[in-house]
């Protein structure tokens, strides 16, 4: 199997495995504090990452990757998780997921900034069209319920889409898993103290959906999503393989509807296929 095969494949289960993401988040927020939620999920992750690392026997990061580490981990291990469960106290997981369309065009405004690619004129011209269209959505359907909760959701992938390029860009020195691990560890003593001061007076209450919600965000949102996300971006290209996030939609949204009998609009699911055509056409002119 040839790099560029092997990139597609282990991005495509990245993605299968981050569609869980939202509604996992929407069910944990339920009953888990928000900022306690964020910063649990990447304690335990990055506990797991530690030991990893050490059976393993890793060596250090050098010291001009640590600033790099340090921005996935405010992209994708505190940004990310935290403004998604601050937005999802206002909106919900389905229509959340509608904002995901943006994430191949941030990815690839930071894989061109940060990652030296340089995609043909049509795909920028694919990518503004389909986030366009998500923008319109969010214009005909959040700002009059929720304001709040879609500039959240905005943000989130602003910075999720610097985490994941800059993360691409590591990748191709350290390894996909290497970097995701090395920045929850670099991460893992402020997010344990914070968990410790946010933790609920009591465990009793909480019912078994929402401690699932938070186990399936820790070990598959926070690491093993990242551990193929990441290698298969470094093998296939930022650009390239960020196209694939636009499957996600469909993922979430058929989850949203059948785990958590969330309404699915025709509106949302129009919006989500025609933004899907759009990057797909966007795909094509990658490189």
């Amino acid at each position: 199997m040839d790099r560029m095969a092997s990139g597609w494949i282990n991005g495509f289960i990245g993605v299968v495995i981050f569609s869980g993401s939202l509604p996992a988040t929407r069910v944990a927020v339920m009953q888990f504090d928000p900022v306690f939620l964020t910063v649990a999920r990447a304690a335990i992750a990055g506990i797991l990452a530690l030991g990893l690392l050490i059976a393993f026997r890793e060596k250090r990061p050098s010291g001009r990757d640590i600033l790099s580490l340090a921005v996935v981990a405010l992209g994708v291990v505190v940004g990310f998780p935290l403004l998604t469960a601050l937005a999802l106290q206002h909106v919900t997981s389905a229509h959340s997921i509608v904002f995901v369309g943006l994430l191949p065009l941030a990815t690839a405004i930071f894989g061109v900034i940060r990652g030296g690619e340089r995609p043909k004129p049509a795909f920028w011209l694919f990518s503004i069209l389909g986030s366009a269209l998500v923008a319109g959505f969010a214009l005909a359907q959040g700002l009059t319920a929720s304001p709040v909760g879609d500039l959240l959701m905005l943000a989130a992938i602003i910075v999720c889409g610097l985490g994941y390029a800059e993360g691409g860009r590591l990748s191709r020195t350290l390894g996909g898993w290497q970097v995701i691990s090395w920045a929850l560890v670099l991460s893992l003593p402020v997010m344990v103290a914070v968990a410790l001061l946010h933790r609920p007076a009591s465990f009793s209450g909480i019912e078994a959906p929402a401690l699932l919600g938070l186990a399936y965000v820790s070990l598959f949102s926070m690491l093993i999503g990242f551990i193929f996300w990441y290698r298969g971006l470094s093998q296939g290209g930022i650009a390239a393989v960020g196209q694939l996030q636009l499957l996600q939609p469909f993922f979430g949204l058929a989850l949203a509807a059948t785990l958590l009998h969330e309404p699915v609009t025709w509106a949302m699911l129009a919006v989500t296929v025609a933004v899907i055509l759009c990057v797909a056409g966007a795909r094509r002119f990658a490189r």
